[in-house]
């Protein structure tokens, strides 16, 4: 059977990761995203079970005693973790996965799954970035620079990623992150599980 690749996806608040992503899963098929856990307050136009999960610190925390998250962590004074159950199906019926995490997560995952691909989004300047927080309309100004403070300490953590792509230019972003799932989907271990047919009549 073809085991999904894991891809962890990380960018500081504003680079614009979800909409990255979102655009993904419409143009790549055999693809999903794992919706994390959060504690956070749900925000406008957010859907319950479809952007997060959303729980309280109480369910957060007796997933947590059960060992049910594949990796954890604590961002803005909220909880965030990812359910390794939904993960693990997802990658044993063939599905590629992206997870949505920061750089705490992706070095969680990283030691329990080396073999998962991780990729930064980066801003094209910091004016860029606080332009785009603005733009958003969700946050005050002492949110957006508590925000930009956070995402210097996020980008600090770059060289720990295996790719880093701009988001300058949307459609070149997205062309440049569907370049690398389709550049692991065409590895021998891959293709050598669905060519199986094509190789055995070449070779007879």
């Amino acid at each position: 059977m073809n085991i999904g690749k894991l891809y962890i996806i990380a960018a500081p608040s504003g680079a614009g990761k979800t909409s990255l992503v979102k655009q993904l899963l419409v143009e790549v098929a055999d693809l999903a995203v794992s919706v994390s856990h959060t504690t956070r307050r749900i925000r406008p136009g957010e859907i319950d079970g479809q952007d997060y999960y959303f729980v309280s610190v109480a369910d957060f925390q007796a997933m947590l005693e059960q060992q049910a998250f594949l990796e954890h962590a604590q961002v803005f004074a909220n909880l965030y973790g990812t359910a390794q159950q939904t993960v693990e199906e997802n990658l044993n019926n063939g599905l590629d996965v992206i997870l949505e995490i920061d750089w705490q997560g992706a070095q969680q995952i990283k030691k329990l799954l080396p073999d998962s691909i991780s990729i930064f989004i980066l801003p094209p300047s910091t004016a860029v970035l606080q332009q785009r927080l603005r733009n958003r309309g969700q946050d005050d100004e002492h949110t957006i620079e508590r925000r930009m403070r956070d995402a210097v300490a996020e980008i600090r953590h770059y060289d720990e990623f295996d790719y880093l792509v701009v988001n300058n230019v949307f459609e070149e972003a997205l062309t440049e992150l569907k370049s690398i799932l389709i550049c692991h989907r065409l590895t021998r271990a891959r293709q050598e599980f669905s060519l199986q047919p094509l190789l055995s009549s070449l070779l007879s």
